[in-house]
């Protein structure tokens, strides 16, 4: 806990201490019929007291939030975005008109076209930047594959039910939300309570079952509609399952990501790029959670979009030949040794990170570099953006390292990407489960010459004294490592036989010298078979647009003062429309000339719309900046028009014929907005309000 957060809350603790006294010695007076004089004076004490205490909470609700009013601020932000969103159909409830079901969500108009210039985007700012290759699996996925992958016994959310109406919560959520609430609206508290809880926050994604059930407990937490007692936290599966084909034999599950897919394509993949690596796979498509409780939105939802990418890279060489080009980036980042000691995340060089250890290996910090370019050119604010570490117990136990780009919105940190290194779980899981080898070659130059050691277990030796444990013994033997391998055949050498534990019966067996026989053999390798390690960057599309909503959200007052009027600001790359056209009043002409810049438009390939309403221009300018259009053309001649910038309300004045090539390269960013206030005559334009 900060420095002026603790000494406020002692300072709020001892000033109450003195009211409580200052009190008793009012009411002694009183009691005692003192002179009115002293009773004054003792109550003049009291409310002075009583100011100094006032003020030590102002400036402790300021330092736990920022802002005295930021929770009603936030609140109220939220919800004029929100309100704009759903009015101008950027995203409505699902099923709207049967009240809709928690967690589904539709995209009309503006909202598709912006997810889909953030998929253009992420195409081009990963997939033909890197050479990826992008495949497309099917969402119902037949459950031998996510059993090898550890999604039917592990893919799980910690859950407690109302023990009277069976409601559901997520455990987690609920002491977040109980720690928030002390933390921020109880100025009672003291530092020390206060600073526990914030340890609490910090290590709730490290908490057991019994640790969370145990909290819950502590602090008398009950379910938040009908305060009724809750039960003890239990794992709960995320996964919608399902049956392919009629008979119903055949489990299956609908996809809670989509990474498998690319695993169990990994042979064919490896051979459709030369049999070479590193290599890349991507793919874009939905995947499926049954949330326990859906909330916040866009952020927690039961179908979503996900863009993932799986990076194969030999475990011993995962230097990546341009992390050179990232290494110099410095972005808030939120190591795990600061989140357990209570620290904030901090700006560090990429590259520092990763040469001392913080960030496990150069393909990873390039992937986070990557990203943070990808986020910061869709229009997300850089100083509200962090790559956060997943603490011990939070990654899984597979992973070499793990890292969240957790972007700050009106509910707080949100994680939108996860970059992993799953190291080589995923490819051997499957082979394991499979029997089809996953893995990757080395070919050697020159021959090397290896040792190997070979256990050839005697069958028919070992049929006559174990009978129909034969197999099992075998298998035992085999399985041995190198260590115990050796160990035998030192025992059997000196003594004849030995006792061996053979795990699938159970119980000790007697081996002979003539059962089996141990030795190490050289050969010459002509190359090195191995499993390759993973990067996976994994975006929710979802919850990165909508942080990008509430990044490029602003109200301006109107010129008359008197309506404050809502603007995206989107950049020209993420904008659902680019460009509108307006002729300034209804005039054939200028409609005709409107519909030859239309035609102009389209041929260049920019989105855009024309509005020949009879509507103020004005009010046609306030429209479209709601919808987040950077350009607007407006045609009040036939030889020239204006052209207009959404933020700063500038117009230029460009020829007819040049107007669709001036916008086509502001918005692809071969120029810029000043570069057009440069090179062409300004309008000034009275109308504009």
């Amino acid at each position: 806990m900060a420095a002026s957060e603790y000494s406020l809350r002692r300072a709020l603790v001892e000033k109450q201490s003195s009211i409580e006294s200052q009190g008793n010695a009012v009411r002694a007076l009183k009691a005692s019929n003192a002179v009115k004089a002293d009773v004054d004076e003792a109550i003049e004490k009291l409310n002075a007291l009583k100011l100094e205490k006032s003020s030590i909470e102002k400036q402790l609700q300021a330092a736990v939030s920022g802002n005295p009013d930021s929770s009603v601020n936030k609140e109220a932000f939220r919800q004029a975005v929100v309100n704009t969103l759903e009015r101008r159909l950027f995203f409505i409830p699902s099923f709207k008109i049967y009240r809709g079901v928690a967690g589904l969500y539709d995209y009309g108009p503006p909202g598709c076209a912006v997810k889909s210039n953030v998929l253009a985007f992420w195409r081009q700012h990963f997939v033909l930047e890197e050479n990826m290759l992008e495949v497309d699996c099917p969402c119902v996925t037949p459950e031998v594959v996510l059993k090898a992958s550890g999604h039917v016994d592990k893919f799980t959310d910690l859950m407690v039910k109302d023990e009277k109406t069976g409601t559901c919560y997520r455990a987690d959520h609920l002491l977040k939300d109980f720690c928030n609430e002390k933390i921020q609206k109880d100025l009672s508290i003291s530092a020390e309570k206060a600073a526990e809880l914030k340890h609490v926050l910090a290590v709730l994604d490290d908490l057991s079952a019994e640790e969370l059930g145990a909290k819950i407990k502590e602090y008398g937490i009950t379910a938040p509609d009908t305060k009724n007692p809750l039960s003890d936290p239990y794992p709960f599966n995320l996964m919608f399952q399902t049956s392919i084909g009629p008979s119903g034999l055949s489990p299956g599950y609908m996809r809670p990501e989509t990474a498998q897919g690319i695993f169990v394509n990994f042979k064919d993949l490896y051979y459709y790029n030369g049999n070479k690596l590193p290599f890349a796979a991507a793919q874009i498509g939905q995947a499926f959670r049954n949330e326990i409780s859906p909330r916040q939105g866009l952020l927690r939802v039961r179908e979503f979009t996900l863009a993932e990418i799986e990076h194969f890279v030999d475990p011993e060489d995962k230097s990546h030949p341009k992390y050179s080009e990232v290494a110099d980036l410095e972005f808030l980042m939120f190591p795990r040794e600061q989140q357990v000691s209570g620290q904030s995340a901090k700006k560090i060089c990429l590259g520092e990170a990763v040469s001392k250890g913080i960030v496990n290996n150069e393909t990873l910090g390039y992937f986070i570099g990557r990203v943070y370019l990808f986020l910061t050119h869709l229009g997300i604010d850089k100083d509200r953006l962090r790559f956060r570490q997943h603490l011990a117990n939070e990654m899984a136990h597979y992973a070499a390292d793990c890292w969240d780009a957790e972007i700050e919105s009106s509910y707080g940190w949100i994680e939108c990407v996860g970059i992993a290194d799953r190291s080589a779980y995923d490819l051997r899981a499957h082979t394991d489960k499979s029997g089809v080898p996953l893995v990757a070659h080395e070919k050697f130059s020159e021959p090397k010459e290896v040792e190997e050691l070979v256990i050839a277990p005697v069958k028919k030796e070992l049929g006559l004294s174990f009978k129909g444990n034969q197999k099992k013994v075998v298998e035992a033997l085999e399985a041995m490592n190198e260590k115990e391998a050796l160990d035998m055949k030192s025992s059997l050498e000196t003594k004849g036989e030995v006792e061996f534990y053979v795990c699938t019966l159970g119980e000790n067996v007697t081996i002979k010298k003539s059962m089996v026989s141990i030795s190490k053999e050289k050969k010459k390798e002509h190359q090195r078979t191995f499993t390759p390690s993973v990067i996976e960057p994994s975006f929710g599309i979802g919850r990165i647009i909508y942080c990008l909503y509430e990044h490029s959200f602003y109200m301006r007052s109107s010129k008359a003062g008197d309506e404050q009027q809502n603007v995206f600001r989107f950049p020209p790359l993420v904008a659902p429309i680019k460009c509108t056209v307006f002729p300034l009043v209804q005039n054939q002409q200028y409609e005709d000339v409107a519909k030859i810049i239309s035609k102009s438009l389209t041929a260049a390939g920019i989105s855009h719309k024309i509005d020949i309403t009879g509507t103020s221009i004005g009010k046609r300018y306030a429209r479209t900046d709601e919808l987040g259009v950077p350009f607007a053309i407006t045609v009040d001649s036939t030889s020239s028009v204006t052209i207009r910038e959404r933020d700063s309300k500038d117009q230029i004045r460009v020829n007819v014929e040049e107007a669709a090539s001036v916008v086509k390269s502001v918005t692809d960013g071969h120029t810029t907005w000043a570069d057009a206030w440069a090179n062409f005559p300004h309008h000034s334009g009275s109308v504009e309000d």
